[in-house]
């Protein structure tokens, strides 16, 4: 097959990295390969003399894109940065994780997971952000924030074998309907046709899952709405504990029948705190207590995301995946 000459292409390199497919070709330095990766990726590949070159080509089986191994060849040599303004950002993220991965290239995948993480958090902190990115970023190209589909995050997280964004990732995917799920027909999952898009197909063992998710939402709503809010009492040094009864009754009436199937119980006990001050319908004793036991509530939510679907803690997940551990 004749070769065709890609980027980078190093006129003092010693060793041509090419995909069998396409037949696009790197031109790199040996060197520079290995010290980044603890598994030699050219030694698993296919190999002939090149004389006029006088170098060896190193041939990459069709499962190898000439875009991805651009950029991990770019990025073992400059470093890189990733952002997320477009989908085209998370798909370039997903070729470098993908190989990074498969080619044992430590620094860069975990430099991917950590930045996977700031969207798809391990964090309620960092949970809140993305929520709150997602409400006030304008729409591109018809599609919002975070531009990917959770199902294309799951399935390139099973690939790669990061786990730290799973529950995270099933907790947002609870939010789709099944149905449309399985229709694969969303924007986000089939606009653009990019040869980094993971699977659309969601598995057997993921869509069990959804639905332990999906319940766990629903129990987590109904709790804070009938129970939570429903019952609640004003505080021992409320001055008007009428008026704050009649308040926390009337703002349990209104959780009560603004809720659907696809609401976040996470931002939504925060949604209520705001109501609550904003309606102005108890003390502010009672609403500083609120506020303090609604935290702890999501803080004990978030913090059982994991073990609902079978997972190891948060700080076990990033000890995992982020830590060697």
């Amino acid at each position: 097959m004749a070769l065709q000459r890609g980027e980078p292409w190093f006129d003092d390199g010693n060793v041509v990295l090419a995909t069998s497919a396409e037949g696009i070709a790197f031109r790199v330095h040996r060197g520079v390969m290995a010290r980044y990766s603890s598994r030699c990726f050219w030694s698993l590949s296919r190999q002939r003399s090149l004389s006029k070159l006088s170098i060896t080509v190193k041939w990459f089986g069709c499962g190898m894109l000439p875009a991805e191994l651009a950029n991990l060849i770019v990025a073992l040599y400059d470093g890189v940065k990733f952002h997320n303004a477009c989908l085209e950002d998370w798909f370039h993220l997903a070729g470098i994780l993908r190989l990074s991965t498969k080619y044992f290239v430590n620094k860069l995948r975990i430099q991917a997971i950590e930045y996977l993480a700031q969207t798809w958090a391990n964090t309620l902190a960092g949970h809140d952000h993305m929520v709150e990115a997602a409400l006030r970023t304008p729409p591109v190209d018809g599609l919002t924030y975070p531009w990917v589909h959770p199902l294309h995050v799951l399935n390139l997280a099973r690939e790669v074998n990061v786990r730290v964004v799973i529950p995270s990732v099933i907790y947002f995917l609870s939010l789709y309907q099944l149905e449309d799920i399985l229709r694969a027909d969303h924007p986000k999952l089939n606009k653009i046709d990019h040869p980094s898009r993971p699977s659309s197909t969601f598995s057997p063992h993921d869509i069990k899952d959804y639905t332990l998710m999906f319940q766990k939402r629903l129990e987590v709503i109904l709790h804070f709405v009938r129970t939570f809010c429903g019952t609640r009492t004003p505080t021992a040094k409320c001055q008007s504990t009428e008026a704050c009864s009649r308040g926390f009754a009337r703002l349990a009436s209104r959780l009560g029948r603004s809720w659907i199937s696809r609401t976040g119980p996470l931002h939504y006990m925060s949604q209520a705190v705001g109501d609550l001050a904003d309606k102005a319908e108890v003390c502010k004793l009672c609403q500083r207590a609120f506020g303090d036991d609604v935290a702890a509530l999501r803080e004990q939510t978030w913090n059982e995301l994991p073990s609902v679907i079978g997972m190891p803690s948060w700080d076990e997940l990033v000890a995992i995946d982020l830590h060697g551990g």
